[in-house]
């Protein structure tokens, strides 16, 4: 790499050591410890989840400290390490209609089955600064602050919608055809259904936002309603192949959203509404409402729409979503590039003479 720093090796190596002080800070502080992270960033950790695609709360928290707080940094250690495990199987899919929510909301009834149950947001705050966070607190509450939230299962808020066919029936591709794994196979465009989603699904959430809030700017004609968001915990089922039927093995935190669109029609079907989907590991409701505004938006071929944004284009919105890989190429740039600059300045100076001459 860099041959001609003074030092060579020994120079890196103190790098490396500065980088462990840096992270360290003073030392006459506390160390944070990755529990504290996990329990008191929670939403930082579920981001580092969602796009390292490997849901560990424990092990997203230390790359978070490993990296200083770099959540770009932290997902790229997290993605390294989930290329080491080995696949043991596949899960059942997930039934989201039973998740034990915590949070769950529509902004388009009034009344739906099982209420508005708001949970944890920062929606009802006035953004203004808690400078009593300042001081540090190690009273251990000895009572919930909130009740538990409701253990029964509450039903879809679109369900309605779906059973008087006002809205698209969710259903399978024809054939139910196994879904492709992006992290085993190369993408091709253009992407089935299945493939987007999981790109999006581990997509950088501020590329996956700006992608959103282009298609909300008028860059593509969709015209959404948050039809509902939830959050809360889901159970993992597996059928292992010496019982023959699924045995739950444990729950993971998700949220989804599903995102209500204009309606449209056609000489087969009578109009109706059309969906946008987001699903993302942990608590992150943003991610999942602008994942489901994207996915509306790349659905543009299956309702005869005019593609005219970017947040339409598959290849564009989907292979600059991965923001490890993002980095990688951009960073790759601090790499030495003594040959390529020299060859380029030398070719610059002989174009300069000739036109002298």
């Amino acid at each position: 790499m860099y041959v001609a720093v003074k030092g060579g090796e020994a120079a890196i190596a103190a790098s490396l050591r500065l980088l462990d002080e840096r992270r360290r800070g003073d030392a006459a502080l506390r160390e944070i410890e990755v529990a504290q992270l996990r329990e008191q960033l929670g939403l930082a950790v579920s981001r580092v989840m969602g796009e390292g695609s490997l849901y560990d709360p424990e092990l997203a928290a230390l790359a978070l400290k490993q990296a200083q707080g770099d959540a770009l940094e932290a997902t790229f250690l997290l993605r390294a390490y989930r290329s080491t495990l080995p696949r043991l199987g596949y899960a059942e899919p997930l039934d989201t209609a039973a998740m034990r929510c915590e949070r769950r909301i529509s902004s388009i009834f009034k009344d739906l089955p099982g209420g508005q149950l708001l949970g944890a947001s920062f929606d009802y705050s006035q953004r203004l600064l808690e400078f009593g966070l300042l001081q540090a607190e190690n009273a251990v509450a000895s009572e919930p602050a909130s009740p538990a939230a409701p253990s029964e299962p509450m039903p879809h808020a679109l369900a309605a919608l779906s059973a008087d066919g006002l809205i698209e029936q969710e259903a399978p591709p024809a054939g139910d055809p196994e879904p492709m794994d992006i992290t085993r196979e190369p993408p091709l465009y253009p992407l089935p259904r299945a493939a987007r989603l999981q790109m999006l699904a581990r997509g950088d959430e501020g590329w996956v936002l700006g992608l959103a809030y282009s298609t909300q700017r008028g860059y593509a004609n969709t015209h959404p309603f948050a039809g509902e968001i939830r959050h809360g915990h889901v159970a993992v089922e597996l059928v292992p192949d010496e019982l023959g039927f699924a045995i739950e093995i444990g729950e993971i935190e998700l949220t989804e959203c599903q995102m209500v669109n204009q309606f449209v029609g056609s000489a087969e079907r009578p109009p109706q509404f059309t969906r946008g989907y987001g699903l993302v590991l942990g608590h992150a409701e943003r991610k999942a409402m602008a994942m489901s505004l994207v996915d509306r938006a790349l659905r543009a071929d299956e309702f005869d729409e005019t593609l005219t944004s970017p947040a339409q284009l598959q290849e564009f919105a989907l292979a600059h979503s991965d923001n490890v890989e993002a980095s990688g190429f951009v960073q790759h740039l601090k790499l030495p590039h003594y040959v390529t600059f020299e060859s380029e300045l030398q070719m610059l100076r002989a174009i300069r003479e000739e036109q002298q001459e």
